[in-house]
């Protein structure tokens, strides 16, 4: 069997990088935030910061200057958000639905109770959510049952009600530039992870978001350790290891599976990137990873490689190239190659707030999870984020889905989302 040795795996993991989208100017001490775009720290950074809107409003200043309060004097921080998607193919799977739509409310924070709070500090870190659907299908699984698409549509929107994301210490070292985390881990905040990568901002398709849907990923909220480190040449190291067998919906009981079943994912990556304020969007990097076999399932182990490539110009544009590798494991795909960038119209807000994105994916179906013999599948995303007040952005989404593999009646389906955010 072919897979990684995990050992060559765990033994330098506690060397990474926390991988955030935007972290400090030049010179400065590292930020401690741990992880990309959605990772908890950073979704309280960049929404609370400047991001315009089409429309001013002040409503919500007042809880705004709570916020910043508590935080000032209990070190408590706290940030809420609403999404809603709906979803809709041209096409669709005899018996099945045409449309699909869900939402989620999350809470989560941070909790700091060491150090400054800054450059080097210890943090509680939470996410707690509740996953509906309104109606069946959940959109998560529209293009798998509904369209015959090898693939997931925008897969945080399911219907598993209350569930934990993340709960966890973090530990920022060497001024912040070592992070140390362990607890109840969502491994898409730190592996692979690109400055596009967000279900909630960006791209719904699974292809242009962690891992590329070729890397056999654990469940949210799965224990485990991780860790990064960045050095003076601007290179990184990164690595986890987490529990195969995580359930968010009863986080409890992965003591159990961590220290009993013995089946872990682990990863490494190394990576570069052009400063440290640009570090998910001027960035190349490298991710190892091995999933032992889950016996109570039947899923079997594997290791893969992913590749990334992003730059980000004046600003404003963010070509990227990514691709991934799986052998053996479980994954939707087994190769994938995706190409594509974002657009800023306006650069003058402090973060994006109206964004274009445009992708292009191809992908091998994965033989280990579908069976022999499916065809390729290609795939095109165009999406426009609107930014209509401060907390509020409405994003249009289109996708040509060509060759879906478990729909072979069809040679391309089309498929339009909206989605609504509402952050505070």
């Amino acid at each position: 069997m072919k897979r990684l040795n995990r050992g060559l795996v765990a033994a330098p993991m506690m060397l990474g990088l926390s991988c955030a989208a935007y972290a400090q100017s030049e010179g400065e001490a590292a930020s401690p935030q741990f992880g990309g775009p959605d990772s908890v720290e950073r979704v309280i950074e960049t929404d609370r910061t400047d991001r315009g809107g089409f429309l001013e409003t002040e409503v919500f200043a007042p809880v705004k200057s709570w916020q910043t309060q508590l935080e000032e004097d209990h070190g408590f921080s706290i940030g809420a958000d609403y999404s809603a998607l709906t979803v809709h193919a041209n096409e669709v799977l005899d018996g099945t639905d045409e449309s699909a739509s869900g939402g989620m409310v999350r809470l989560y924070g941070r909790w700091n109770l060491t150090g400054d709070g800054a450059s080097s500090s210890g943090a509680l870190v939470y996410k707690i959510e509740h996953r509906h659907s309104y109606g069946d299908p959940a959109p998560s699984s529209f293009y798998l049952g509904n369209v015959g698409y090898v693939g997931l549509t925008e897969p945080p929107f399911s219907d598993q009600g209350t569930r934990w994301t993340n709960l966890y210490w973090r530990q920022s070292l060497n001024n912040g530039r070592t992070t140390l985390v362990g607890g109840f881990l969502d491994v898409t905040d730190f592996v692979d992870v690109y400055g596009l990568a967000s279900p909630w901002l960006h791209f719904m398709n699974l292809a242009f978001s962690t891992g590329s849907a070729a890397t056999d990923l654990p469940n949210d909220a799965s224990l485990g350790v991780a860790a990064g480190h960045i050095f003076d040449n601007n290179v990184y190291l990164v690595g986890s290891v987490v529990d195969r067998n995580g359930d968010p919906t009863e986080i409890g009981d992965g003591f159990d599976t961590f220290f009993g079943d013995n089946e872990y994912f682990s990863s490494i990556e190394i990576g570069h990137t052009s400063t440290h304020s640009k570090i998910a969007l001027d960035n190349v990097h490298l991710t190892l990873w091995h999933a032992d076999a889950r016996e109570e399932v039947g899923a079997p182990s594997g290791w893969g490689a992913n590749f990334s490539w992003s730059r980000y110009y004046n600003d404003r544009v963010m070509p990227f190239v990514r691709a991934g590798y799986t052998d053996d494991s479980g994954s939707l795909l087994e190769k994938s190659v995706s190409v594509g960038l974002g657009y800023r119209p306006d650069p003058s807000t402090e973060v994006p707030g109206d964004l274009i994105g445009a992708a292009f994916n191809w992908g091998e179906i994965n033989e280990n999870s579908f069976g022999p013999g499916l065809d390729d599948q290609y795939t095109l995303e165009l999406f426009y984020r609107w930014q209509l007040t401060q907390q509020v952005a409405l994003t249009l989404d289109y996708q040509y889905l060509m060759d879906p593999a478990l729909n072979p009646d069809e040679s391309s389906i089309s498929v339009w989302s909206l989605r609504a955010r509402f952050a505070l």
